[in-house]
């Protein structure tokens, strides 16, 4: 393997936590809310009720377009899933650019 693609997953690899928060909004943001679809809950697909982390998913798709009562609707804890997503994605940010000015 070339050094390019070595640092590439070397980079990959020491900030997987801030790409796979990122991209998570990043789908969240775009996925199509169809009440059609079908779940992937485990509990509503053995037929129970809706178990507590349901709709977690639509009420961040609807917190990230500002539509914050469809989002309380959903989940009432989304909007604050999106606050603590959002901090720790800044946060993150925050390590590694401290962590690139120190020398080695």
């Amino acid at each position: 393997m070339g050094t390019a693609v070595k640092h590439m997953i070397k980079w990959i690899w020491k900030n997987f936590e801030l790409l796979f928060w990122s991209a998570a909004l990043i789908v969240l943001f775009f996925l199509p809310v169809n009440k059609s679809e079908t779940s992937l809950c485990i509990f509503s697909l053995l037929g129970f009720g809706k178990c507590p982390g349901c709709g977690i998913g639509h009420s961040i798709h609807y917190a990230l377009r500002a539509d914050f009562a469809s989002s309380f609707y959903h989940h009432p804890l989304g909007i604050l899933a999106v606050l603590v997503i959002f901090n720790r994605i800044r946060l993150l940010i925050k390590q590694n650019k401290h962590h690139e000015q120190q020398p080695n």
